[in-house]
């Protein structure tokens, strides 16, 4: 196993803390686009986000599991875990941004970049954890360091090499957590691979190996373990209006149509903030009860990872359920006077922007 810059507990702690984030940072990404497609169309791309979502909230699941088994505390309610977006992700990648935005080929090309697999190892351009600009520091590890990692699938490597090292230094005490903080199958069931606790080191690379999988392949092919096609493949999907079939290769869909409908889509504005909106109006108040429900689905969801597993049985449902709230702010355009300027610098859409949550639940932290 390659040399880590994880040499403490703590410093695992940190990481695991930042693979919260990054699943979670995708998270209002997608549930965007997927809310802003009409009613009763592009059923292709609906279903695609939706299987994503649903598989993103597991791998936020695991990265809880992971930090449960080495004693640490998953807090989804700290004022600094939802970004402000746009956002670079937490593991550093730079040569892009996630926005919140609705369906369209620049979210699409967004969710490829999110999702792509990583490089060869014997790639000259493969990113390492190296000290640059821009990225926040992780408070428990080597002084200075910050993160830079060409893919999620590439930050997930560290972490084993991180728990590998520490499980050479400190044995079986690593996996100091209380089992019962443990999420299983029987709280969560995704369709795709068996959610299992963490409790030792070949749990623990199991659990990252189905994160990773599930994002961009298992082993260089389109398929995760469970031979469900890796979100990078279902995303590809979309952008080559092909669906995979089995025998097919990356890039080279054979199957029948993927159809996608572009002008079926909300125009909402991208990146909305509560301060587009006029204070006195419906719509700030839509946004923000979205935004009051977002942050108690969080508390919901911190609950579950602190010892409470039966409430993740209620967390995911309320997810989709908040897009009853979404649509209230997607069917209505901002007034022109909030909307037009920034929306044109935003590369919106002719016309109107509509309004769109904000995700903002710094003011409802608890």
């Amino acid at each position: 196993m390659a040399a880590t810059d994880i040499q403490t507990i703590d410093c695992l702690k940190d990481y695991l803390y930042r693979a919260m984030q990054l699943e979670h940072a995708t998270i209002p990404a997608y549930l965007s686009a997927m809310y802003s497609i009409h009613p009763q169309t592009n059923s292709d791309a609906y279903h695609i986000l939706r299987v994503v979502v649903v598989e993103e909230m597991l791998h936020l699941t695991i990265a809880a599991n992971l930090m449960n088994a080495v004693g640490g505390k998953p807090d989804l309610t700290r004022a600094d875990f939802v970004p402000e977006f746009p956002t670079y992700l937490p593991d550093g990648e730079k040569d892009f941004q996630v926005s919140l935005q609705c369906f369209s080929p620049s979210a699409l090309d967004t969710f490829l970049k999110i999702e792509r697999p990583g490089l060869a190892p014997d790639a000259n351009t493969r990113r390492i954890p190296r000290r640059s600009r821009g990225t926040a520091k992780l408070a428990a590890c080597p002084e200075d360091e910050e993160l830079e990692f060409y893919s999620i699938g590439d930050f997930y490597q560290e972490i084993e090499r991180g728990f590998e090292h520490l499980y050479r230094v400190h044995g079986a005490a690593l996996f100091s957590g209380d089992p019962k903080r443990q999420i299983t199958s029987e709280y969560y069931y995704s369709g795709g691979g068996e959610l299992r606790p963490v409790v030792c080191m070949e749990s623990a690379r199991a659990a990252i190996g189905l994160i990773t999988g599930q994002g961009e392949g298992d082993g260089g092919g389109i398929y995760d373990a469970e031979r469900e096609l890796a979100h990078f493949y279902r995303f590809e999907q979309l952008k080559l209006g092909k669906y995979y079939e089995p025998g097919d290769v990356p890039h080279d869909p054979k199957g029948p149509p993927c159809q996608v409908d572009w002008t079926a889509v909300y125009p909402t504005y991208t990146n909305p903030r509560l301060e587009k909106f006029d204070a006195s109006s419906e719509l700030y108040e839509y946004a923000r009860d979205f935004n009051r429900d977002y942050a108690e689905f969080l508390a919901l969801v911190t609950e579950a990872f602190n010892g409470k597993p039966q409430l993740l049985l209620d967390a995911v449902p309320k997810m989709f359920r908040l897009r009853n709230g979404a649509m209230q702010l997607m069917r209505n355009p901002l007034p022109a006077s909030k909307a037009s300027a920034d929306s044109a610098a935003a590369g919106q859409p002719d016309g109107p922007a509509n309004a769109a949550p904000t995700f903002e639940v710094a003011e409802f932290a608890r």
